[in-house]
């Protein structure tokens, strides 16, 4: 930033100061210094590693309650699976009940609702029989240790 006399009576171009701005900041450390001081970029930068981890961890617990629900299925005898196979049928049918009077009495506006959470259900049938198939596992767990 030294000018020798020759330069004192020019004026500096807007390109050699514009060079001369870049070259302070780079000094300076703006830059890095504006970086870590930008809050809402940090914390979009932190809810993106966040999310990230979330999904790794959603897919091993889904590989575990898989991997669990195939085990107690195989261990569970022909008579429990009978009568699971039976409250099934109870379930659905009383469901088929619920839908038409749902149907009859609800409004417009709450059966749209839910009939757009009932499509991301379908959508996500595998993640829901997994955990529908966990909390079996818990149960059977849990009365096993009652008896």
């Amino acid at each position: 930033m030294t000018h020798t006399p020759a330069d004192q009576h020019t004026p500096p171009t807007p390109a050699e100061l514009r060079e001369q701005i870049e070259q302070t900041r780079h000094d300076l450390g703006v830059q890095d210094l504006a970086d870590r001081t930008d809050a809402r970029a940090r914390a979009q930068q932190r809810a993106g590693q966040l999310k990230e981890q979330a999904v790794v961890k959603a897919a091993e617990l889904k590989i575990q309650a898989a991997k669990s629900a195939s085990q107690v299925q195989d261990k569970l005898p022909a008579p429990v699976k009978e009568k699971a196979a039976q409250a099934a049928a109870q379930a659905r049918t009383a469901a088929a009940k619920a839908g038409q009077v749902w149907e009859e009495k609800a409004p417009a506006s709450v059966q749209d609702r839910t009939a757009q959470y009932a499509r991301l259900a379908r959508d996500s049938r595998s993640v829901l029989l997994v955990a529908g198939a966990g909390v079996a596992v818990l149960w059977l767990t849990a009365r096993r240790r009652k008896s």
